[in-house]
Order: structure tokens, then sequence, then C-alpha cells
């Protein structure tokens, strides 16, 4: 779990989509510096605990702002 500082290209290839299908639930709060996006996984209905959260990122404006300009770039929206 961790806050994203910066969103950049990987160097490696895409290697194809995983087997695996999950929920993602997302959220917004407030800090001192402002508001943060978070998003939850939660685990996929062949886990032991289909709904236990497994994972959070967290985004500031700046790297959310860095995750839109690359859905805009790869998706057009």
């Amino acid at each position: 779990m961790a806050v994203v500082t910066y969103v950049e290209r990987d160097a490696k290839g895409f290697r194809g989509r995983h087997p695996t299908a999950l929920v993602c639930r997302h959220l917004v709060g407030h800090d001192g510096g402002g508001r943060v996006l978070q998003l939850n996984s939660y685990g996929s209905e062949g886990r032991d605990y289909p709904d236990k959260l497994s994972q959070t990122l967290q985004f500031d404006e700046n790297s959310a702002k860095q995750l839109y300009d690359v859905l805009k770039e790869q998706f057009g929206f």
C-alpha cells in the first residue's frame, strides 16, 4: 500500500491480460495537502477470502493528473 508519486511508462513489454478478475473500489479523502484518490483492490472469487482488501494505491492531485493523461492518451477520454 503506497502513495503514487509519479506515473511513467514502463520499459518492459506487455505480456498479456492477467487470468483473474477482481473488484476495484475507489474513495476520496482529504489530508493536509489536498484530496487523495484511493483505489482498493479486493481478492478475486477464487481466493480463500474473496472480498478481502488486497492492495491500495493512493494518488494525490499531481499523480492523478498523470494517470488521467495516460488514460486520455491510450483510451481517448
